[in-house]
């Protein structure tokens, strides 16, 4: 849900819209309880543990924070009383302090999925439990065993099962009807179909507007999981690139999209977000002096234009089911146009330049903000893209500057082949050089071995 969160919130609150934002932590589950069980561990206070992780990890991803958290273990309350309504109502029935729901009851089960029950039955993996009435009832309330935490309840001690807390905590803060549902593309069977069923049978009129799924992420094409040794947090990602690039390349594929994170994925993304904000670091520098006063009426046509399709694309695709990558190919115009403005001759001596120049970095400023990609500072977060290369690279920043200072005289003795060798080894890590005027200066690049990839690839 959280990369959906990427854009969701941010726009529809750009829309107008007022936002309530419910993220659920599932801190009571049999995996949980598991791994808990095998470090010695309260399953609690592990949860908590890692929802703190997470928590922060979503921090430095740029995502709003949510307008309420709610845990399960919080909620036990309002998860019996939900289920007491289902009981109630003629959906679920108990047996030996299990409480299953009853899926013949709901005719409609299978909506959200396209399955049938005879679907279910043939190839789901359910738990064999003869005492169920049909092989995919599912359990709403686990009595106790062993070693797992547990609660009071009507039907004896024990605890929910996973799928009746998200239909009693989206109840409890938004209501039994609401517009906005989101998850993996892995829970739209069973979880949120059995979502559905549960709160349509504690409250006939409970309804989602929409579903909202996210494709997988895979790795170098192939499914991301912990048996191939392919599986890679957050934090080990970002400890070698910076998280708004992490951010930028996650939204450069449609969220419903599975998602293929590869080194020269990350470098291009890496590579992509410095040179949007060295854009507008520059052209931020040249506007400051100025204090330059937007009027639409001076902006030239050929700007107006520019500014005018970028906003028209952008809203047309963040309302066309939130198409960020869409976004990310449309700025590249606006961007080369505040390049040619602040560097070519004819840029430079174009009639209103430093209004287009403040018109464009607006709308560009505008929409990365919308986007979550709007850095606090320019100059910041340009020197951090930096040390993250230099890591990558395995080098610190007096190093490459010496190799400058070799270049700059291998050059001076006319000694070419030494002097191309030495930018072609650290092109080679991932460090550009580039000369001007004023002398040599570097910036992060993608590694000469993933360009020469990409372009095979291409």
């Amino acid at each position: 849900m959280s990369l959906l969160m990427f854009s969701t919130g941010r726009y529809l609150r750009h829309l107008g819209c007022e936002v309530r934002y419910v993220r659920n932590f599932t801190d009571v589950d049999d995996k949980i309880i598991a791994r808990a069980n095998k470090l010695g561990e309260d399953p609690i206070s592990l949860s908590r543990r890692y929802c703190e992780e997470f928590r922060q990890d979503m921090i430095y991803l740029h995502c709003l924070p949510p307008s309420v958290e709610p845990r399960v273990s919080d909620h036990m309350p309002q998860i019996i009383d939900m289920i007491k309504q289902i009981l109630d109502n003629g959906y679920a029935y108990s047996v030996d302090g299990d409480v299953y729901f009853n899926v013949d009851k709901f005719p409609e089960y299978g909506r959200l999925s396209g399955r049938n029950l005879e679907d279910n039955r043939a190839g789901e993996r359910v738990a064999v439990d003869s005492r169920k009435k049909n092989p995919a009832d599912f359990a709403l309330w686990k009595a106790a065993k062993e070693g797992e935490p547990c609660w009071e309840s009507p039907w004896g001690l024990g605890r929910p099962g996973w799928h009746i807390e998200c239909s009693a905590m989206s109840a409890a803060y938004l209501g039994y009807s609401f517009d906005i549902h989101g998850g993996g593309m892995d829970l739209v069977f069973p979880h949120h179909e059995n979502e559905i069923a549960q709160s349509c049978a504690a409250c006939k009129q409970s309804n989602i507007s929409y579903w909202i799924h996210n494709g997988f992420v895979t790795v170098d094409s192939e499914k991301m999981s912990k048996s191939l040794g392919n599986f890679f947090t957050i934090r080990q990602v970002i400890d070698l690139y910076h998280p708004l690039a992490l951010r930028l390349f996650l939204m450069g594929t449609h969220y419903r999209s599975p998602i293929n994170y590869s080194d020269g994925q990350l470098e291009s993304a890496s590579d992509r977000i410095f040179y949007i904000y060295q854009t507008l670091h520059d052209c931020e520098n040249v506007l400051s002096p100025n204090e330059v006063a937007i009027r639409v009426d001076l902006i030239p046509p050929d700007t107006a234009n520019c500014v005018n399709n970028f906003q028209n694309i952008f809203e047309a695709s963040m309302s066309d089911d939130l198409h960020t990558s869409v976004v990310m190919a449309a700025i590249s115009d606006p961007l080369k146009t505040i390049n040619d403005l602040l560097h070519t001759r004819k840029g430079k001596k174009q009639d209103l330049r430093m209004e287009s120049l403040a018109a464009l970095e607006r709308i560009i400023r505008n929409v990365l903000t919308v986007l979550g990609l709007m850095p606090t500072s320019y100059s910041e977060v340009l020197q951090q893209l930096r040390e993250k290369a230099l890591k990558r690279a395995k080098l610190t920043e007096d190093q490459v500057l010496k190799k400058i200072e070799e270049r700059t005289t291998a050059r001076r003795n006319k000694e070419y082949e030494k002097s191309d060798s030495i930018r072609k080894d650290l092109a080679a890590v991932g460090i550009a050089l580039m000369d001007s005027g004023e002398g040599t200066t570097w910036r992060p690049a993608v590694p000469l071995a993933l360009q020469e990839q990409q372009v095979t690839a291409t």
